[in-house]
């Protein structure tokens, strides 16, 4: 992923890398340091090395999902187009065979490869594996001819069919069909050729490939290939033709040919000339190829956001140990400053140890990310099987690229080198005699005049910054502009007040700021830029803790009683909050690191409960009384079918049919997020057939939802939208209202009309196409006059709605239906069962962010274990006195425990209530709720199980640390600094 940010990053680490590798060679002492630190510190250092791998990891893991989905959608290309550029679809009759003709003339063209025309028709198919009926509704028979096939794409390329044409009798099917037919070569398949059933033996069972797995537009395609006339004899028999296609292979490979696609369409169209009105000319390599990046780049940077927190928090633990390390090494450092050591030299001794632990950490973190990255994709996998539609889910192949490698590992060090810089610099900042006696650090210091000056300066910058971001609803800086104005005017405050009051008032207001943005500009939601959710919950984290840190006393007040207690518990209560009290910044670091990730896991738990909470509700809406949609063939099926569901087999199970008339389109974008047109599924609504699917926005002056159908009936220049229309993926949001205007365009004929949005749907599932697209494809819903405007006879009746009598099982009757309509491929989709299938589907993949995101769970426990490790290492002497003092092992032993316990809690309960109360704002305010009306749940179990997990967790990194303190020898101890 990200190909274009490679070279930077690998430039910004060799300039690190080169500045680390000077101050080694120039400053021996510096690098004598470092590396004895190292060497004696061996299970320290271990353990600053896991907590750095995994922030690697996560990076790595990220990119490598977004490799994996890029890769896994550009594999269509190679399984249903191979050499397959671009697709013309004819109309039967003459002028199908004139534009086969036309189109052959450009064999010869430098730019092409090759020219392919066949025929083909929707059929369904019947085997008898075990004596046993099975069937397939929607299958394509082709007919063409293999010997042309196997020359049709680059020379010496596989094209994927080749071999002798099958002969009279007998069938070449592919692998899809073959599986879904439970048929292998000898066996017998029956074909519905335009409604007529001709039975055939299986010749081969060719892999799904190229050609082999080629088909109009869908993702999955089952395919078979007749013997050459059958489907000409079968169509006259019938009384009708088979439509024509003719494929065109450019110059290359199958993905190297994309490039040449505007020019070979531009040699298309001036080719067919006036023909070219009646055979659209599609791309669909091209569209599948820019789809591939789009998805994968959207659900990488998905991941990449909740790593992010994970990331952070792994920056976190850096910091800490470092500062831990300064404290501790503080009289050392005191010493070497006082014999002459220059401070520059201090900071490179402690960037070279830190950048040490880095490199240390950077291949284990991407194995580690990799293996994360296929655990990912095998999950992910389920998932979008949940997601399919008519069967063709997106099929994952976990693939990891170099790029993706060297720019996880590059950005995985590069952030370890700047934290552990920026906060060697600062602890390398302190009085030498203090540092040399171990006395506390002097505080109550007024900020200097020159810091003064800047930081007011940069206070009135970001004011003034935030005042047009804010007028614009821009996220990203919605949030930061008044948040660092805050923070840069905080110097400022310290003048005129206390220091915990100016700091309590900047966490508090940069705090209620993060919180209730929503509120004040709710369409800062309305982006796919994951960076405002990373910066939302950041700011969130560290102001609260900030908030706490400052207000700590304040807070342990209700525990006085036990800490005042004369008793040994007492004793260890009072040492466990006093460290956490003294060491402000080493608290808060870990605080943050905790409070991020529960905050993170319970805002997706939250997502989750609302999820399950709206099933019913969207469900509801989805259905409007209907309980299946039925697709079928129209050019089979005509009249016959809607007669034979009111008045057929099934009829009493049925109280009402509702057709619908079916074109494809392409329409702009009324959201204006990209100038492509958009595939639709034009859809066209019987005037006043439909009046209860409801809206979640209408046009100004269209009361109720029954007056949004009247105008589409009455009104052809209306549309009806969903509110996805037009999404590419990531957080949704409402880019368009009603009163909105789109261009909807026939791409056969060229027409287009200027088209105004009534209303917007709540939930548009029922007008989806029933069988899966290759390419995301939005549904434009239309009155039946405007319908017949711009298509004109394309529009047929090829779908419908029905709603079933009371006690009728909908999934019962789809398979009934599918059985006594077989011939006209009907497919019939329980609503209901399918809405509920996407929500489960919805809800694993929010709990496989939840695990991607337990590993900066895993940071954090980490970070509060090592910190612990060297709480022991830090406090020996002072244990010692204690121990000699009188103190039991088992007081020491439950201090530490309950140091860990207290801080440990004070990130869950920060964590937990952040995120109910961010992801109840959101609920109320982002558009990416709107339709779910279920009410906000609050997932006690799930929030409890979690709080309890990560309490045990801490509890377990802490116990060793707390027993080597309770081992501690006092003689030893207060004899030996370290």
């Amino acid at each position: 992923m990200y190909p274009n940010l490679l070279a930077p990053l690998l430039i910004a680490l060799a300039i690190g890398l080169a500045a680390l590798l000077l101050v080694a060679v120039r400053q021996p002492v510096s690098r004598r340091l470092a590396f004895r630190q190292l060497a004696r510190r061996r299970t320290e250092a271990a353990l600053v090395i896991s907590g750095s791998v995994l922030g690697t990891a996560i990076i790595v893991g990220a990119l490598v999902v977004g490799d994996t989905l890029n890769f896994s959608v550009r594999q269509e290309a190679y399984r249903t187009l191979g050499p397959v550029d671009e697709r013309i679809v004819a109309p039967p009759g003459p002028a199908g065979r004139a534009v086969a003709e036309r189109l052959g003339e450009l064999a010869g063209s430098p730019d092409i490869d090759g020219v392919l025309s066949a025929q083909v028709t929707q059929a369904a198919a019947v085997s008898r594996p075990g004596g046993r009926p099975v069937a397939e509704p929607r299958t394509l028979a082709w007919q063409m001819d293999f010997a042309e096939a196997s020359r049709f794409g680059r020379a010496g390329g596989d094209s994927g069919l080749g071999g002798a044409n099958p002969k009279p009798g007998h069938v070449v099917v592919n692998e899809p069909l073959a599986r879904s037919l439970r048929v292998g070569v000898g066996q017998q398949v029956t074909f519905y050729l335009f409604g007529t059933p001709q039975t055939f033996r299986v010749d081969r069972v060719v892999p799904e490939q190229g050609l082999a797995g080629v088909g109009l537009g869908g993702r999955l395609n089952r395919d078979a290939f007749l013997p050459p006339g059958t489907l000409d004899s079968a169509a006259r028999a019938a009384g009708t033709e088979a439509r024509s296609v003719t494929f065109v292979s450019n110059r290359g490979g199958v993905e190297s040919g994309d490039a040449l696609t505007d020019e070979v369409t531009a040699d298309i169209r001036r080719n067919l000339a006036l023909v070219a009105q009646q055979a659209p000319i599609e791309t669909p390599k091209h569209t599948v190829l820019r789809e591939a990046k789009v998805t994968g780049d959207t659900l990488g940077a998905l991941f990449l956001m909740i790593g992010s927190f994970s990331i952070i928090a792994g920056a976190l633990l850096l910091v800490n140990i470092f500062v831990m390390l300064g404290e501790e090494r503080k009289s050392q450092l005191g010493m070497l400053r006082a014999v002459g050591m220059k401070r520059s030299r201090l900071v490179g001794s402690f960037t070279l140890e830190g950048a040490a632990y880095a490199l240390l950490s950077a291949l284990p973190g991407v194995a580690i990310g990799v293996a994360i990255g296929w655990g990912v994709a095998v999950v992910a996998a389920e998932i979008f099987r949940g997601w399919a539609v008519g069967g063709s889910s997106l099929q994952i192949v976990f693939a990891v690229t170099p790029t993706s490698i060297l720019n996880g590992a590059a950005m995985g060090l590069l952030i370890a080198f700047v934290a552990i810089f920026v906060t060697t610099v600062r602890i390398s900042r302190f009085n030498i005699i203090a540092a040399i006696r171990d006395l506390p650090p002097g505080s109550g210091r007024k900020p200097r005049r020159r810091l003064l000056v800047i930081s007011s300066t940069l206070a009135l910058l970001c004011a003034l910054a935030a005042v047009p971001a804010l007028a614009r609803s821009q996220a990203e800086q919605t949030y930061l502009m008044p948040a660092l104005a805050v923070a840069f005017a905080t110097p400022a405050m310290l003048r005129v007040m206390p220091g915990r009051t100016a700091i309590t008032v900047a966490a508090g207001a940069v705090l209620a700021w993060t919180l209730l943005a929503p509120v004040v500009r709710p369409r800062i939601f309305d982006t796919p830029s994951m960076a405002v959710y990373v910066i939302q919950g950041s700011l969130a984290a560290f102001s609260a803790v900030v908030l706490v840190s400052e207000n700590q006393k304040v807070l342990v007040r209700p525990l006085r009683r036990l800490l005042e207690r004369p008793s040994e518990s007492g004793l260890a209560a009072r040492l466990a909050v006093a460290y956490p009290l003294a060491k402000r910044f080493r608290t808060g670091a870990t605080l943050v690191m905790y409070t991020l990730i529960v905050l993170v896991l319970v805002l997706l738990t939250e997502i989750s409960g609302i999820l399950n909470a709206s099933v019913n509700t969207v469900v509801s809406d989805a259905t409007a009384g209907y309980s299946l949609r039925l697709d079928f063939n129209a050019q089979v099926a005509r009249d016959r079918l809607l007669a034979d569901l009111r008045s057929g087999p099934s009829a009493g199970q049925i109280s009402a049919v509702t057709p619908l008339l079916n074109a494809t389109g392409r329409a702009t974008d009324p959201g204006h997020r990209t100038s492509s047109p958009l595939d639709t599924a034009v859809v066209g609504v019987p005037d006043g057939a439909i009046t209860g699917i409801a809206f979640g926005e209408r046009l100004r002056g269209l009361g109720n939802d029954a007056a949004v159908w009247r105008a589409l009936a009455s009104h052809p220049q209306y549309v009806v939208l969903d509110a996805f229309f037009g999404s590419t993926g990531g957080p949704s949001g409402d880019y368009f209202d009603p009163g909105d205007t789109l261009a909807l365009t026939d791409p056969l004929t060229g027409r287009t009309v200027q088209k105004t949005i009534a209303g917007v749907l709540k939930n548009g599932m029922v007008f989806y196409p029933g069988t899966g697209a290759g390419s995301t494809v939005y549904p434009v819903v239309v009155g039946e006059t405007g319908m017949r405007e711009l298509f004109g006879t394309q529009a047929q009746n090829a779908s419908a709605l029905v709603r079933t009598r009371p006690g009728v099982s909908p999934d019962t009757l789809a398979t009934q239906l599918q059985g006594e309509q077989l011939s006209s491929s009907l497919v019939a989709t329980p609503i209901a069962s399918d809405v509920r299938r996407q929500f489960d589907s919805s809800t694993a993949f929010f709990r496989l962010m939840q695990g991607f995101l337990a590993l900066g769970l895993l940071v954090g426990v980490t970070g509060l274990g090592v910190v612990m490790v060297r709480a022991v290492r830090e406090r020996r002497r002072t244990i010692g006195i204690l121990r000699a003092l009188g103190f039991k092992a088992r007081t020491v032993q439950r201090s530490f425990l309950w140091e860990s316990a207290f801080i440990a809690v004070e990130g869950i309960v920060l964590g937990s209530l952040l995120g109910v109360l961010t992801t109840w704002l959101m609920y109320r305010n982002s558009a990416a709720f709107a339709g779910l009306e279920g009410g906000f749940p609050i997932e006690w179990t799930s929030i409890s199980v979690l709080a309890a997990a990560t309490f045990a967790a801490s509890l377990l990194a802490t116990l060793g640390p707390a027993r080597r303190a309770a081992a501690i020898r006092p003689a030893l101890a207060v004899r030996i600094s370290e």
